[in-house]
């Protein structure tokens, strides 16, 4: 937001010193008016714009702004209180600057949060997948161990299925192939 400088360029015409002190007291309330409507606007909480919780206030000649800040020590202060933060041309640059900066590590800070919340799910995923191997090897051991069962009844155990059908040949039986 930019200010209105009217009561600056009175100050400068001031033809004696009432004037001026006149002048000057109008610019300063001018600037502390502008930071009220500023401020009452609320910008700030537009819900539709990502912004900080602040306006800038551009001050764009830079003897007004320092004449007022050095005649009004609560300048800062009350714009501040309010949200709003004061600049001129020499400080507008750096302040944008900051700001970009914040941006860049509110953006960087977001991603990290992302990054972190993926790899809880990508490790809580990971950790289910170790069970189903578990699991497999538990049921691949359950298989192999009825396997073994099935195996000593049919050929190996006392009385297996194989030397009992192989009774059958001493019996007569005249089959086409042999069991193993």
């Amino acid at each position: 937001s930019k200010v209105s400088l009217v009561s600056y360029l009175k100050y400068n015409e001031a033809q004696n010193k009432d004037e001026q002190e006149l002048a000057l007291k109008e610019l300063i309330n001018s600037l502390k008016k502008h930071i009220k409507d500023l401020s009452s606007k609320e910008y700030e909480n537009i819900q539709e714009v990502k912004s900080l919780d602040f306006v800038l206030m551009f001050i764009p000649i830079e003897s007004a702004f320092m004449l007022a800040a050095s005649n009004e020590t609560t300048l800062f202060k009350t714009a501040f209180e309010n949200n709003i933060m004061l600049v001129s041309a020499s400080t507008l640059l750096i302040t944008l600057r900051t700001i970009e900066n914040i941006w860049q590590y509110e953006y960087q800070n977001k991603n990290a949060q992302l990054i972190a919340k993926k790899a809880a799910h990508m490790y809580d995923k990971f950790a289910s997948f170790v069970d189903d191997l578990h699991d497999i090897g538990k049921n691949i051991d359950r298989t192999q161990k009825s396997y073994d069962l099935a195996f000593n009844k049919l050929s190996e155990g006392k009385g297996n299925l194989l030397s009992r059908v192989d009774e059958f040949k001493t019996l007569g039986v005249n089959p086409k192939k042999t069991l193993v």
